[in-house]
């Protein structure tokens, strides 16, 4: 009898995004998790200006990859559904793969671009779709659906870039008009708290502005709660499951850049202090706001627990969170009771599922013979 066939595992990293670094560290995570039994892993990154590279990938190489690996492209053809190499003149074969895993932070990976290029190549691919993806990555239309379903959020401005450039004394005067101080100023398509200040007094905030304004078109001014940070892991395409909730105990003002990726001292608290009833109502708002934008495959939802009041608020929906083994995401679930192993085992066959669905669906009609006249335009 012969052996299963092992599934290829196309592991996209990397990118043209202000969190490329992190992008690396959760591939090199979910590389190493690959059972090799069941899969082969094809590591896929991507540099930071934009180069698609392949290398014989293990977990070790991937600094490597990045710097001397063959170029190859991913042609947006679903007859072909591979990648080819760039130097294919020399008759280099193309390279298959079965299923692929973004595991692309921020800009040009998980707001639904790469997305948009997996499904025209007929690629099944782990995570959110092409809609849910540029949805979760804009936080502003992400926290108008949320509003819309009737989750609670953090009261919010967004505005254009081109807006402050244009006017900045009448954006800060809105500012100003609908918050006290202290407020966030954030970009509003971008995650990992890239660019995210806290404004403590009037005096800083054009230059929170400005510096927000540099990763995004649009940005985010939203009031300052003082909170527990609480975040719970969704899982699913129809049928959805929620974590256990965790928390966040951040060792600065607080959850920066700095604190998440840099610096040791922020703690992980699983499972979260809680009541009984919080816990079934940070999981509901959870499942609600993973099906709002539309989720698959896989998203965790943060949360503000507001101290003085105990108020939960609905922050934001990440479609591809943090994927290193010691990432809040597979940690709420290992301690839920689904190993990190068999979390992936799990996204694979939920993107499987998900393209034999989508295979399913009509995308042209046949017309009865002779009815094609009928449709020409008078």
């Amino acid at each position: 009898m012969s052996a299963k066939k092992r599934l290829r595992i196309g592991v996209l990293f990397g990118g043209r995004s202000g969190e490329h670094e992190v992008s690396l560290a959760s591939a090199a995570s979910v590389i190493r998790a690959l059972d090799p039994e069941k899969y082969e892993a094809v590591p896929i990154g991507i540099s930071k200006d934009g180069r698609w590279l392949v290398g014989s990938g293990t977990q070790k190489m991937l600094p490597d990859i990045l710097k001397s690996g063959e170029r190859v492209s991913l042609p947006p053809d679903p007859t072909s559904a591979s990648l080819v190499p760039l130097s294919s003149a020399g008759g280099r074969p193309s390279i298959n793969v079965d299923v692929v895993f973004p595991v692309l932070h921020g800009t040009f990976g998980e707001d639904g671009t790469v997305q948009g290029l997996l499904e025209l190549a007929g690629l099944p691919y782990v995570g959110a779709g092409v809609l849910a993806s540029a949805v979760g990555m804009d936080k502003d239309v992400q926290k108008r659906l949320f509003e819309r379903e009737g989750l609670p959020i953090v009261p919010f401005l967004a505005f254009r870039r081109s807006e402050w450039e244009r006017d900045p004394a009448r954006v800060i005067r809105e500012v100003k008009k609908k918050f006290r101080f202290p407020v966030f100023v954030k970009p509003a398509t971008l995650g990992s708290s890239v660019g995210m200040t806290r404004v403590n007094a009037p005096g800083p905030l054009a230059g929170a502005i400005s510096l927000a304004a540099e990763f995004a078109l649009k940005i985010i001014v939203e009031r300052c709660v003082v909170a527990r940070e609480i975040e719970v892991s969704v899982l699913g395409n129809d049928d959805l499951r929620a974590s256990i909730p965790g928390e966040i105990v951040p060792h600065r003002e607080f959850y920066d850049y700095a604190a998440k990726y840099l610096e040791e001292g922020t703690r992980l608290v699983i499972p979260a202090k809680l009541a009984k009833r919080q816990v079934a109502t940070f999981q509901d708002y959870a499942a609600r706001a993973f099906r709002a934008i539309d989720g698959a495959g896989m998203a965790r939802c943060d949360f503000f627990l507001e101290r003085r009041n105990a108020k939960i608020y609905v922050n934001e929906l990440n479609t591809i969170p943090g994927f290193t083994s010691i990432s809040m995401y597979p940690k709420l679930w290992e301690a839920s009771g689904l190993p990190y192993p068999q979390l992936i085992d799990r996204l694979i066959e939920l993107a499987l599922e998900l393209h034999r669905e989508k295979a399913r669906t009509k995308y042209s009609i046949e017309l009865p013979a002779g009815s094609a006249g009928a449709l020409e335009s008078p």
